[in-house]
């Protein structure tokens, strides 16, 4: 309330009861809107209070926030010259989180603080805001009510989230707060979501809705407005099509349109569980019937997805051995930035594993006071300390999946240090850590998911076989191991060059408690065959690994039937990018690492690859990947049972409410265009894209068709990106979204876009039809 009063003009008593009138019923409309109408915490939000902003020791300042009326914008006054208030977006909060649980938190607040503090994490690179309540119980309320709003805001159905998203538009163009809307406030609200129109088009929208003659749309002329607006021609066509019962679709006309265009094995009782679920209209509901409404609905939730929604839940066997999975991992987790002067964070961990990532990697170094830290050796990189890292580990792990994580140990520590890195990964992980093989006698192959669910790995040097864990007699103190292949590969692109030592002392301690996951150095396919149990595994630097994929793609894939292989970026990446993950899971290879901090396609390919399966981290690989007798070559797919060739159709229809990429200037426009590119075997990578439509953002159209030939679906990834053409430069990125073919569901499907680092971009979608064929 206070920045809105601070921007506006000195208003008169009854102007004042006026503009108050008019922000409370806007509240009320979108607390309606919400489903919080009247709410307790909306209204303590509403309101707002005093805070201590906490950015170092010496700087903790009182400030005030509060949720302004559009229920979606957070707002707090600043002190900076330039910046009297500044807002943040509901949308763009990932978490809020009660205590100290930030590294700021932790370093510049006592711990009797504890339960006054609490932290917002942004999406994205965006700094977390560090807070403190005056009291436990008012730190209790804040995060209580803002985590319902966001609760609410993410359960929002589409046409509420349109709506919410316009209407708030519609009040930021309404700049005197009359309620109405002029000529010059339209042409404002269509730049604001992304129309450019000349004045001869803004002038006729807006001579249709004036009924009244006004010169200004209030009341009904503005929702007249926005049905005009937000009219969906394409899915006219469609349902008129199909709604050949009184204007209606009727259960027979919805069935035969599941039938006929989303080519779905349905029954009658499923098409009523459709009407039940999506129809708005009760008349039509109580006659088994759908308005165009309802199936506008339907298109734009899960049923309507392009996504399968029986893969959004776990559907595969998880009961098979943990080397037949592809296995979603992170490199230099801790890292925030590049790999030569960046953060070190715990917070990179909770955003990994929250990102469903289940191995991470921690590069571990003696510290001060005899403390272990991680951080990139022989750089300038921060440390964090491996006891609080171990700590966020066991507090995210299983947040978003309760499948194993594996914790990769980078090992350069003294004994010392190394015995007491155990002492934290068995005290602070508990029971849940894994200290000894499954059953009661030797394994001779791995574990399944399923019953390491809730378990952490540790992968690392062992000091003898894992079969003396049932021996009597293990006394072996420490000992000398081979150092990583990665440590040494990281050393060669330091800052600081320093002799490579080939032998590092390990502590017993530490080499007890790695089990299924013993680091060995790679010596060949056939002496790997010879010699290496099934539970010693090795990392290939990423171009080892292609070589290996290039010229022994059978015998590479051979290798992964039996034992895990860990891929990792090359040490000349010192500015965080990744190499494409696809050539490497054609091969077999499970844990296939990525910097997870770097928003890139490869990292966007990983999450397509990872969504499926209840997005738990793990997908099982192809049977031909699995098999014994499989002679499967990526390179060479003319024959075999993984040659199961199709036609994939794909027609971009239209695009809803993409985003404006220069916000700064109201008058910027994207002109979009919409890219379709397959990556799998190298005989399937292809890419399309269609022509660009010029300054619509809002409700573009292309209806535009490709074909693509399938070789190997199996292994076949679909990714959509949305970008904005320029003539003087590269395309820029407005949105992608990605998942293995295999999950794509056939007929007219609406895409949820995402953005560079794979957070949902609120209202934005594409509308496709998708048709996966045998090919003639």
């Amino acid at each position: 309330m206070m920045s809105c009063l601070r921007k506006c003009p000195k208003r008169t008593n009854s102007e004042e009861e006026a503009f108050q009138e008019h922000l409370k019923k806007v509240a009320q409309d979108s607390g309606k809107r919400l489903g919080l109408e009247g709410d307790a915490d909306l209204k303590f939000l509403l309101a707002g209070g005093d805070l201590i902003k906490v950015c170092s020791s010496s700087w903790k300042k009182n400030r005030f926030y509060k949720l302004q009326e559009d229920c979606k914008t957070l707002w707090y006054d600043s002190k900076k010259t330039f910046k009297r208030d500044q807002t943040f977006s509901v949308d763009d909060i990932e978490s809020v989180r009660k205590g100290r649980q930030s590294e700021g938190l932790k370093k510049y607040t006592d711990p009797s603080a504890e339960d006054q503090c609490f932290s917002i994490f942004f999406k994205g690179h965006k700094k977390n805001l560090d807070l403190m309540a005056t009291s436990g119980e008012m730190a209790n309320q804040w995060v209580s009510s803002l985590n319902k709003i966001i609760n609410n805001m993410c359960n929002l159905n589409h046409k509420q989230k349109n709506e919410h998203w316009i209407i708030n538009c519609m009040r930021k163009a309404d700049k005197n707060h009359d309620n109405k809307m002029t000529l010059k406030e339209l042409k404002h609200f269509l730049r604001q979501i992304n129309i450019d129109v000349n004045d001869m088009y803004a002038e006729e929208l807006f001579k249709k809705c004036d009924h009244s003659n006004s010169d200004s749309l209030e009341g009904s002329e503005i929702k007249h407005f926005y049905d005009l607006l937000t009219h969906r021609e394409e899915v006219d066509v469609i349902y008129k099509k199909y709604a050949q019962t009184q204007g209606q679709m009727s259960t027979r006309d919805l069935l035969n349109f599941l039938l006929k265009e989303q080519r779905e094995q349905v029954t009658v009782e499923d098409v009523r569980k459709l009407i039940e679920k999506y129809e708005v209209d009760p008349t039509a509901k109580e006659q088994q019937h759908m308005t165009k409404d309802g199936f506008l609905m339907y298109l734009q939730h899960e049923d309507g997805s392009i996504l399968n929604p029986a893969h959004k839940n776990v559907y595969q066997d998880m009961s098979q051995p943990l080397n037949h999975y592809f296995i979603s991992s992170s490199h230099n987790t801790y890292l925030m930035d590049d790999q030569l002067k960046g953060p070190s964070s715990t917070e990179a961990y909770v955003k990994a594993l929250m990102k469903s990532c289940r191995c991470v990697e921690l590069d571990c170094w003696d510290g001060a006071n005899g403390e272990p830290v991680i951080y990139h050796g022989y750089t300038l990189t921060s440390k964090v300390l491996f006891k609080d890292v171990i700590k966020v580990i066991k507090d995210y792990a299983f947040k978003t999946s309760d499948y194993p994580v594996i914790i990769s140990l980078e090992n350069h520590c003294s004994v010392d240090q190394q015995k007491l890195m155990a002492h934290y990964l068995i005290s602070i992980l508990g029971e849940a850590l894994l200290t000894k093989p499954l059953g009661s006698s030797m394994p001779s192959n791995f574990p399944s998911p399923q019953e390491l669910k809730g378990k952490f790995l540790i992968k690392g040097k062992r000091l003898n076989k894992l079969g003396t864990t049932f021996a009597t007699d293990n006394s072996t103190e420490e000992d000398a191991v081979s150092e990583e292949d990665e440590a040494a590969d990281s050393k060669e692109n330091s800052e600081k060059a320093k002799p490579k030592k080939s032998k590092i002392k390990l502590a017993k301690e530490l080499s007890d408690i790695v089990i299924y996951c013993k680091s060995v150095h790679f010596n060949g396919f056939e002496h790997a065959k010879d010699k290496q149990a099934f539970y010693e595994m090795s990392s290939f630097k990423e171009s080892k690994a292609f070589n290996l994929a290039e010229t022994s793609a059978t015998a590479y894939i051979h290798h992964n039937m039996d034992k895990l292989s860990r891929i990792y970026p090359a040490g000349s990446r010192t500015d965080s990018s990744n190499y494409n993950p696809v050539p490497m899971w054609n091969v077999g290879c499970q844990i296939v690492a990525l910097n997870f901090q770097t928003p890139s396609k490869e990292m966007q390919l990983n999450q397509g690859r990872f969504r499926p399966n209840g997005f738990c981290g793990y997908v099982l690989k192809p049977e031909f990947l699995r098999s014994l007798s499989s002679q499967f070559n990526p390179r060479n797919v003319t024959e075999g049972p993984w040659l199961k060739r199709k036609i994939f159709h794909v027609m971009v229809i239209s695009a809803q409410q993409l985003p404006k990429l220069n916000k700064d200037k109201h008058r910027s426009i994207v002109d979009p265009l919409v890219r379709v590119e397959i990556y799998g075997v190298p005989r399937d990578n292809k890419s399309q894209e269609t022509h660009y439509i010029q300054n619509n953002g809002f409700n573009p159209m292309w209806n535009e068709r490709f074909e693509f030939e399938i070789h190997v679906p199996e292994l076949a990834m679909v990714r959509f990106v949305v970008e904005d053409h320029d003539l003087a430069s590269h395309n820029d990125f407005i949105g992608q979204y990605c998942l293995p073919l295999t999950s794509v569901q056939n007929g007219y499907r609406h895409i949820s876009l995402l953005t560079k680092r794979d957070d949902p971009i609120s209202y934005a979608g594409l509308f496709v039809h998708l048709m996966l064929l045998d090919a003639p």
